[in-house]
């Protein structure tokens, strides 16, 4: 029987927060394999399937209820395997995984890795290289946790993803300034209305200087298969840390490279992962590596596809969609060539209006995509109040320092035009009634 032929019986639950750019990439890489596709998501359950996805409406802030749906969900629709992307499913994934006798990571696992805290209790108990570290609530005033401080200092939320509210502080004042940004942070109605359980609470970490790289693999039966080694070449140093550049091949030695692989399966079984994908993230300076973060999901946004397996090419998506239902063809290995992506940064707050350069940029030898994701008229938010990228680009090349160079090239070339938004009040002079503060 044909790969397709057998995958043409299976059926894949995929859940993810919103039904966005990189859901609708594995949706695609599904229907390659003519794989029937199955959503979950944390829309409004009130709404009649607007979107007319056939979407089941869950709420991964309380992941035993998701499961639980998901569980009615499949006595009447079979459910193979299940993919979680992004953090904020992954619980909901794992205990409905454990229900329906579905192979994933334990629950407690995922539970583990879905809070900084617990995460890195976990990893300092199991002898690992993690900054030192303590958590307080946003009930305490910021001058009495001072004397726990040593600086420099990370401070970040427990639970949040892609570096939104993580802020580097030098002394007494940059961490009071920190504590209260980020508070006001947690306390928009973004936020609050996900009902992450920890948002009353901050993580205080020394600050590790080093290269940070990015590993990303796959589990299965607790063995790590490490698909790529990522370098970030952009410095990392702060106050805030929005991400730009990964290419691979990593150019760190090899013991560096070595090292850093025995990190990631000690932090697998540390954490007691056991399968699916994996992302983790490190710093390497002359004591070796050090863990920042692990995460049982996939790279995140588009970014999966700099990466290519086989002789077909297939793209990171449908090599995992091919993992979790155990198919041929997952064993294929990454194309020996360098890639490189961008996040294309967000330079100020406000709202989008375009971009100009898009033929320049495109035209750089070695860029081969660029895609911006971010809709005109939206707002959008520079870190480190921000979370999402304005968009993409792509590179190839005979090495990954030409990769590299062809992304910076390609990027100046854009002109980006992000106007302030105007205060609440009058549509188009932007006044507010009289009395009310201004912003």
């Amino acid at each position: 029987m044909s790969l397709e032929n057998k995958a043409a019986k299976k059926h894949l639950l995929l859940l993810t927060s919103k039904l966005g750019y990189q859901a609708r990439s594995f949706a695609e890489a599904a229907a390659r394999l003519g794989i029937t596709v199955v959503f979950g998501s944390d829309r409004c359950h009130q709404l009649d399937d607007p979107w007319k996805d056939a979407a089941l409406p869950l709420h991964f802030e309380r992941p035993e209820e998701a499961a639980a749906e998901i569980v009615r969900a499949a006595a009447s629709q079979p459910i193979d395997a299940i993919l979680a992307l992004g953090d904020r499913p992954t619980i909901a994934a794992a205990r409905a995984a454990s229900a329906l006798g579905i192979e994933y990571s334990p629950p407690e696992a995922v539970e583990t890795c879905r809070s900084k805290l617990r995460q890195r209790t976990v990893l300092r108990a199991a002898g690992l290289p993690v900054p030192e570290f303590f958590s307080f609530t946003l009930r305490e005033e910021p001058r009495n946790v001072l004397a726990r401080v040593r600086f420099p200092c990370v401070v970040k939320p427990l639970t949040l993803s892609a570096s939104q509210g993580v802020i580097r502080a030098n002394n007494a004042e940059e961490f009071t300034s920190a504590v209260a940004r980020i508070r006001a942070l947690l306390e928009t109605p973004e936020l609050q209305v996900t009902r992450e359980p920890e948002l009353h609470r901050l993580l205080v970490e020394g600050y590790i200087p080093g290269r940070e790289v990015a590993v990303e693999g796959v589990l299965e039966d607790g063995h790590l298969r490490i698909l790529a080694l990522f370098d970030k070449p952009d410095s990392l140093e702060g106050p805030y840390f929005e991400e730009s550049i990964y290419v691979t091949p990593s150019r760190l030695t090899e013991a560096e490279q070595q090292a850093i692989a025995d990190c990631a399966r000690s932090c697998v079984a540390a954490l007691e992962l056991t399968h699916g994908p994996l992302h983790a993230e490190f710093r390497i300076n002359p004591a070796g590596p050090w863990v920042i973060e692990v995460q049982p999901r996939p790279i995140g946004g588009l970014c999966s596809r700099v990466l290519r397996f086989g002789p077909d090419k297939i793209l990171l998506e449908d090599l995992l969609v091919r993992h979790v239902l155990g198919l041929e063809g997952r064993e294929l290995e990454r194309e020996d060539a360098a890639a490189g992506v961008m996040m294309i940064p967000v330079p100020a707050s406000g709202i989008f209006e375009g971009v100009e350069g898009s033929e320049e940029a495109s035209g750089v030898p070695g860029i081969v995509e660029m895609e911006i994701t971010t809709r005109v008229h939206d707002y959008i938010a520079a870190w480190p109040e921000g979370a999402s990228y304005l968009g993409f680009l792509f590179a190839r090349a005979g090495s990954p320092q030409e990769a590299e160079s062809a992304l910076r090239v390609a990027h100046a070339k854009l002109r980006l035009d992000i106007r302030p938004r105007l205060p609440v009040g009058h549509p188009v002079t932007g006044r507010l009634p009289a009395g009310l503060p201004r912003e």
